[in-house]
């Protein structure tokens, strides 16, 4: 072939951050066009509002505040949070739980966090001893790192004897944080690398099925559309005009997503997976 090229843009260009602007001012490369936003703590009244606004709007962060709104209650002893972030689920916790909050030093520069009361951390090795943790709890952060083997048998090496792993990956969600998302994994790929890691009792469970994906899809592209479909300036215009004319569509979408959390659904097309299982 004369021209190795299928013609369009090399999502590869992304990784190694050699993008250019493509026509109409939409990114072809280098910083993500539409970042998530950034998660918080509810500590006040504006904060709580905007967290349960969040809930709404976010299906994936909805569905995890589900799960782990019925698990962290039952915590005692220490937990670890592993890529803490801003810490949104440490006010789910019995306030006599020992929270420690572990994040990589790049936190801040890959992904927009950098909150108080946070061990930071270079290298592999977390920053605490063997056993120290009653719970790990690991939210979208196994998608994020490089080494998930490794990584793995870092949390299991913190786990107290028994202890228990608190695990969630998404499965749905779009390629974000651009280019620190490497990996989606399916409950058979979560079975095989947790067991190898020396993790035991592993159960796996889908976060919504179709209706739940769905409706997270259609709100995601109405959200694309009002943000000017990646193009800035008048070149966006156009894009934002069919969101709004879009837009009951899109709060429609949003309600069926949330039904869709309240019902079966297959395992096979979920918003993410959390996951349960125990050290050795």
């Amino acid at each position: 072939m004369s021209d190795w090229t299928l013609g369009r843009e090399d999502l590869g260009l992304r990784t190694r951050g050699g993008g250019v602007a493509a026509a109409g001012g939409a990114t072809a490369g280098g910083a993500e066009a539409f970042p998530p936003p950034a998660h918080e703590r509810a500590l006040d009244t504006a904060a709580r509002f905007r967290v349960r606004l969040r809930r709404f709007a976010d299906l994936q962060f909805g569905s995890i505040w589900r799960d782990l709104a019925a698990l962290l209650p039952q915590v005692r002893g220490t937990l670890v949070d592993v890529g803490a972030g801003a810490q949104p689920f440490r006010d789910l916790l019995p306030r006599e739980v020992r929270y420690i909050a572990v994040d990589i030093e790049e936190a801040e520069q890959h992904f927009g966090y950098r909150a108080p009361e946070t061990r930071y951390f270079r290298g592999a090795r977390l920053p605490l001893t063997d056993g120290e943790a009653g719970t790990v709890l690991c939210t979208e952060t196994l998608e994020h790192v490089e080494e998930p083997a490794d990584f793995l048998g870092e949390l299991r090496r913190v786990l107290s004897p028994g202890g228990r792993l608190i695990l969630t990956v998404p499965f749905a969600a779009r390629w974000h944080f651009v280019p620190h998302d490497y990996w989606r994994f399916t409950p058979a790929g979560l079975e095989l690398v947790l067991a190898r890691a020396g993790f035991r009792e592993i159960r796996v469970y889908a976060r919504g099925g179709a209706l739940a994906v769905a409706g997270y899809k259609v709100w995601g592209l109405v959200l694309l559309l009002l943000a000017g479909n990646s193009r800035r300036g008048v070149a966006g215009v156009p894009a934002r005009l069919l969101g709004a004319a879009f837009l009951p569509m899109g709060i429609i979408a949003v309600l069926a997503g949330h039904l869709g959390l309240t019902l079966p659904g297959t395992a096979e097309d979920t918003l993410g997976y959390t996951v349960l299982a125990r050290g050795p």
